[in-house]
């Protein structure tokens, strides 16, 4: 390669968002951020939103930053490509204009959704057709909420878009669903990877406005000509469709990744699984509450939905908002201080769903079970380490027994790679290695898929050997004993009662 292609990852996390070049050289890729901006809810009259035109701006603003500055010289940009959290989505009229700001998938419209839709059709049932974990956060949950407060937006909507094709289609022109991304919504067949269309009109759910479905690696459509005379970006750059779900964009990049492999994307939530050839769709994956979401090249990522670092990440923002700004290895630090095992907590805990003050909700939490609450800053971070890694632990227990062998690594992805603490803990309460990284796994996995796309790469092994190439790893070894068996049985002991 004469000279070095740039191609450009959209990366919107619920907390953030980043406009990303990756300069691809033929052998790795070299990525630099062009842009980041907060992203978050934004509330009013009781319920939270999403604010897609602010999101919208800072994207076109991003994308200006690819042509500015130290971005310029480095290659034409070979493809745009745009990856969010899952199931939450936007309804446009039958102009495709926009109908109002998507609702927040924390929202509390969706309290007793899942209660209704088992009242129609049984939880079994629902299962059997989508094979996706139960989730009130769900798109199908959500679209539910809508139908039983007779939301008019519903009478109006020509198309529902999923997030990352709202943008898609902002920046293209063309009206579609990402297949990884549809999987997310609870609103697809996983067998046949069609819209579940009968399931919906079971529940009361209107399906005339459900958009065309595409794979990851599709071309959209050259960028439309007011974008690109607003960004100064050229009308013949492709916009691809890539594994749209970030978690598929990230679990797409991970290297080494096996059948003897598990992974966590570890961010706001912690996403465990597999990587299977099919959906398993089973008793057992229902009473485990696994998912089967679709992935890059025709896989299915086989995994349970964990509360992750969300926990330290609301703990932290009640304690910044009462004055104290601890960073992340301060936080880690106080955490390493404290004594073991002290207390734990289920992460997946209605009560730690969306609580105004974590700190309290974790210590009411821990009163509730009849153990001593966490006092300290550093007692309240290793509760929730510590729970995490031991969820991580049972998760990997139930793997097994739904793949029928034993998976001898755990490969951590994501911002959640980089604390170290918890990728210890991990490897201890797992009793296998850890490996770490990439931290960037979805931005990677986004420029991967575009290169693939665009022929710059063969097929997905060809990019995770181009992503190993690009990156450095760390593996965590487990410690021989500890407590973490018998915090284990606590953990289950706990659930049990809860049920």
């Amino acid at each position: 390669m004469d000279r070095p292609r740039k191609y450009v990852a959209i990366d919107l996390g619920a907390s953030s968002g980043r406009v990303l070049v990756g300069r691809w050289d033929g052998a790795r890729f070299d990525m630099s951020e062009a842009h980041r901006f907060a992203n978050g809810p934004v509330s009013s009259m009781g319920h939270q939103y999403w604010d897609v035109l602010s999101i919208w701006s800072e994207i076109k603003s991003g994308l200006s930053c690819c042509i500015s500055g130290d971005m310029q010289g480095a290659g034409e940009v070979a493809g745009i490509g745009v990856d969010t959290w899952g199931v939450d989505y936007a309804l446009l009229d039958r102009d495709g204009k926009l109908l109002g700001n998507p609702y927040h998938y924390r929202d509390r419209r969706n309290d007793g959704t899942m209660e209704l839709a088992f009242g129609r059709v049984p939880r079994a049932a629902i299962y059997d057709v989508t094979g996706i974990q139960m989730m009130q956060i769900n798109t199908l949950f959500q679209l539910l909420g809508m139908v039983r407060d007779g939301d008019p937006q519903l009478e109006a909507a020509g198309t529902l878009l999923p997030m990352p094709n709202l943008f898609g289609y902002w920046l293209s022109g063309r009206k579609a669903a990402e297949y990884t991304f549809a999987t997310t919504t609870q609103c697809l067949e996983a067998r046949d990877r069609r819209w579940a269309v009968e399931l919906l009109g079971k529940l009361g759910i209107p399906t005339a406005f459900l958009p065309p479905i595409v794979e990851p690696g599709a071309i959209l459509g050259n960028l439309l000509p007011e974008v690109a005379a607003e960004t100064g970006l050229p009308e013949t750059v492709p916009v691809i469709a890539v594994g749209s779900h970030d978690t598929a964009s990230a679990v797409a990049a991970i290297p080494g990744l096996d059948a003897r492999s598990a992974y966590i994307s570890s961010g706001t939530w912690s996403l465990m699984g597999v990587e299977t050839g099919a959906p398993v769709i089973n008793e057992r994956s229902l009473a485990g509450n696994f998912t089967n979401e679709g992935g890059v090249g025709g896989t299915i990522r086989l995994l349970r939905n964990i509360p992750g670092l969300w926990l330290i990440q609301e703990c932290r923002r009640h304690w910044r908002r009462e004055g104290s700004d601890y960073s992340w290895e301060a936080l880690l630090e106080r955490a390493e201080r404290e004594a073991p095992f002290a207390c734990i907590i289920d992460p997946d805990a209605p009560e730690l769903l969306n609580p105004p003050d974590m700190p309290a909700a974790i210590r009411a939490l821990c009163r509730k079970t009849g153990q001593e609450p966490p006092e300290t800053v550093g007692a309240v971070i290793r509760c929730c380490l510590e729970s995490l890694a031991l969820r991580y632990r049972a998760t990997l227990d139930d793997l097994e027994q739904l793949v029928g062998h034993r998976l001898e690594v755990v490969r951590i992805v994501g911002g959640g790679s980089q604390n170290r603490l918890l990728c210890q803990m991990a490897a201890d309460a797992c009793g296998v290695p850890v490996v770490a990284g990439p931290v960037e796994a979805t931005a990677l996995g986004n420029l991967m898929v575009q290169a693939i796309a665009t022929g710059d790469l063969d097929d997905i092994e060809a990019g995770r050997a181009a992503v190993a190439a690009s990156v450095t790893l760390d593996t965590y070894e487990p410690h021989p004993g500890g407590a973490w068996e018998e915090a284990l049985g606590r953990l289950q002991r706990m659930a049990a009662r809860a049920d």
